[in-house]
């Protein structure tokens, strides 16, 4: 996908209702133009704002597995570097040598379907949290892959198994903005770990005493996020618009709803594209808890922002600088830095794909 700002004019024409705006299947290979996404109307409370984006196209994601779906199953296996013999499979990759690093976590998937990780996802577990640093794709029936990861849980490194398990959707299995922006922009563990320390001291802040002392007890982001009160105060913000959004994917769906682009005290903060209707809804219910959570440490009540803008912005792909990593034959990813925003891209190579299966876009 490369969405240019001369694009915008065709947008606002075709804004002027669906009449104009005729969604179609992709054939494989085929990606997005600008004119093929639209903003529509918001969704707001309190501080949080999202708009729906619908496409022009879409595409069959029905081949791919989640996280989620590959770690309830039992089918996908995360656990620390060192911890799994390699598998005999046609080929034999041997793990990375040595023990468990803060860094690293090798990654199994013995599905007969390729894996998904987007960046921000959490696994919880053996001797420290992690959030995946970087949208990528792991084969179907895959030799053990070593991770690139980041803690989210400074202070421990100790755990009665090395292995990792996936949090319920009503936990924290994706990263707010402000730590998923540190682990896929900045690259940094020290960053990542001060994004961390700053939630928890002021989700802390707003609690009384005997409720902040299970917060201040701990360094797990995750068991922050899941503390009874703050998960009442993420919960406040997040069921309203989960909800209303989810019956809008619905009525949607002919129109291809794809994503959003979140707002917080009007100031746009993330945007989150899929490929398909469906990969969107088996996202969406940990998503719009991530953007809760940043509009619950930015309580702030900020100016509405309108559909116009959130539109520029998700226009505005051309940036200065591209950085590009391959997997032959598996997925391409694509890093772009413009200015005042960074964009990821997830371009699928398999056989019969060849379309972005994630784009996420963030503010600097």
């Amino acid at each position: 996908m490369r969405l240019k700002l001369s694009a915008l004019a065709a947008v606002i024409a075709v804004s002027v209702g669906f009449a104009l705006f005729i969604p179609c299947a992709s054939p494989a290979g085929e990606v997005p133009s600008a004119t093929e996404y639209k903003v529509l109307a918001p969704i707001r409370h309190g501080n949080l704002t999202v708009f729906p984006v619908v496409a022009a196209t879409t595409h069959d994601t029905r081949g791919f597995i989640t996280l989620d779906e590959g770690m309830r199953s039992g089918e996908v296996v995360v656990t620390e570097s060192g911890s799994v013999q390699p598998l005999i499979r046609r080929r034999r990759t041997p793990v990375p040598p040595g023990g468990a690093q803060v860094n690293q976590q090798v990654l199994v998937n013995n599905s007969r379907r390729p894996l998904i990780l987007l960046a921000g996802e959490i696994v919880t577990g053996g001797k420290q949290d992690r959030v995946i640093g970087k949208d990528r794709i792991i084969p179907a029936e895959s030799d053990p892959v070593d991770l690139s990861v980041f803690c989210v849980e400074p202070g421990r490194w100790t755990g009665a198994s090395a292995q990792f398990a996936a949090r319920s959707i009503e936990g924290a299995p994706m990263a707010q903005p402000a730590v998923r922006g540190k682990a896929m922009a900045a690259k940094d563990q020290a960053q990542v770990w001060a994004e961390v320390g700053r939630t928890k001291d002021y989700l802390a802040g707003s609690l009384s005493s005997p409720s902040a002392a299970p917060l201040e007890q701990t360094s797990s982001y995750a068991r922050v996020m899941e503390n009874a009160d703050v998960k009442h105060q993420v919960d406040s913000v997040a069921e309203p618009i989960q909800h209303s959004y989810q019956s809008l994917i619905q009525q949607l769906r002919d129109q291809n709803a794809v994503g959003v682009v979140a707002a917080v005290n009007g100031q746009i903060v993330w945007a989150d594209i899929f490929a398909s209707t469906s990969l969107l809804e088996k996202y969406w219910p940990k998503l719009v808890r991530s953007y809760a959570a940043e509009a619950v440490i930015t309580r702030t009540k900020g100016f509405e922002i309108d559909t116009k803008a959130a539109q520029r912005f998700l226009d505005n792909l051309e940036g200065r600088h591209e950085t590009v990593e391959r997997e032959p034959g598996l997925y391409r990813h694509t890093e772009i830095t413009g200015d005042g925003f960074r964009a990821f891209e997830l371009t699928s190579l398999l056989p019969k794909t060849g379309f972005d299966v994630h784009v996420a876009k963030m503010v600097e």
